[in-house]
């Protein structure tokens, strides 16, 4: 656990320190990717808040995720996602494949949370009780999340200049990503509420 909270800090330190000359975002820019990470943050930590052992490791069958898997994939994500951002940032800008972009924010927010269309989880996020309780997979996704916040509130980076392909989205800018790392939490969410409707899921 240590030495995840390591690499979580790690990560944003080498965020903060490359300035790459371009455009900053807009401040409402930054409020409204702030407030998406807010938001989707409340949404998930309110929907764990106070389950048992028993709720949170139901299964209605092997090969489905229970609620901890959930929560272990969202804390996985919220650094894995940054990570790739890092990266991004770390290359030289190429605003001139901004034609290539096929996705508002808001196209991409609605289309992640359709849960009707599914994709496999690369392997490193996939759940294998990284965590031991439910509340580790928490403090995880809190502490990673705050940096993410303090990250949109004060870079200095041209996010909007640096573009990167998703498998399923095509391309997208830095900004987009972390808007996309936002409607992911809510998308796990939404799995979260599926395995809680389930009609064997336990009533405490």
């Amino acid at each position: 656990m240590t030495k995840f909270l390591c690499l979580i800090a790690v990560g944003f330190i080498t965020l903060q320190s490359f300035t790459i000359a371009g455009t900053e975002l807009t401040r409402q820019e930054r409020d409204a990717a702030m407030k998406y990470l807010n938001e989707t943050s409340d949404y998930f930590l309110n929907h764990v808040k106070g389950l048992s052992e028993a709720q949170l490791n139901y299964k209605v069958d092997a090969g489905s995720w229970s609620v901890r898997d959930c929560m272990e994939h969202i804390a996985l994500s919220e650094t894995f996602i940054v990570s790739l951002v890092d990266q991004l940032l770390t290359q030289q800008p190429n605003p001139g494949k901004r034609a290539e972009i096929k996705f508002t924010e808001e196209m991409l927010k609605t289309a992640l949370l359709d849960r009707s269309k599914k994709g496999q989880a690369p392997e490193p996020l996939k759940p294998s009780g990284k965590f031991k309780t439910g509340a580790e997979a928490v403090a995880a996704f809190t502490t990673a999340r705050e940096a993410n916040i303090r990250f949109l509130d004060t870079t200095k980076l041209a996010l909007r200049d640096h573009m990167m392909p998703h498998p399923f989205f095509g391309m997208l800018d830095a900004y987009q990503w972390i808007f996309l790392l936002s409607g992911h939490t809510k998308r796990h969410t939404l799995q979260i509420e599926e395995i809680m409707a389930l009609p064997g899921f336990p009533k405490s």
